[in-house]
């Protein structure tokens, strides 16, 4: 893939939405990630200033970033952001679901990049998963067991489909017996009152 300098980095400067992030708590139990970044589009151009300020707060200003062209059309040099430039370099050699940001001050920053188009509910799951401190798990393992887990969901509303479309829902209750009057017997779904000459009278002693 070819590397691009994308001419229309300055649009990164116009105020937009804020990023989609959860980072890891700080403690001392170091995993293989540092949180998850769930961006709107594949336009890192238009991505990055909105991350790199989210992160400033506990990262410090981040100077470069380290993406897989396997997942972004277009790689660009460098990328304005708030006060600075950004550099950008790529690997094919990266795990493609993850980004690689580095700090001055603190050093670097592994996130699991969240497709854009990814559910909402999977997306929330990735979160969690990619912000748990000591995780072993690669940003690849995670999106392959998120991948396992939507497969066995979508299995599961199929099977219960299934079931009710067989008749395998339970039938709806029916009333007692005991609920219609005695003395009006039921013709269909109407029930009718028996006429003067076929009422029983009951003779007392």
């Amino acid at each position: 893939m070819t590397t691009i300098l994308d001419g229309t980095a300055n649009r990164a400067l116009t105020p937009g939405l804020p990023a989609r992030l959860s980072l890891t708590p700080k403690t001392t139990l170091a995993g293989r990630l540092d949180g998850a970044w769930w961006p709107r589009s594949r336009d890192l151009a238009a991505e990055l200033p909105a991350l790199a300020d989210a992160l400033e707060g506990r990262w410090g200003r981040i100077t470069r970033v380290l993406v897989n062209p396997g997942r972004w059309p277009v790689v660009p040099h460098k990328v304005a952001v708030t006060g600075h430039v950004l550099h950008v370099g790529w690997f094919t050699e990266q795990d493609p679901d993850k980004i690689i940001l580095l700090s001055y001050t603190t050093g670097r920053c592994d996130l699991l990049v969240i497709p854009p188009e990814t559910e909402p509910t999977s997306a929330a799951r990735l979160m969690t998963a990619a912000a748990l401190p000591g995780s072993i798990l690669s940003a690849g393992g995670l999106m392959s067991d998120e991948a396992a887990t939507g497969r066995r969901m979508r299995e599961a509303r199929s099977s219960e489909d299934v079931w009710d479309t067989d008749g395998g829902a339970a039938p709806a209750p029916q009333p007692h017996p005991a609920a219609h009057p005695a003395a009006h017997p039921v013709v269909g779904a109407r029930m009718i009152p028996l006429p003067a000459y076929m009422q029983v009278t009951t003779w007392r002693s």
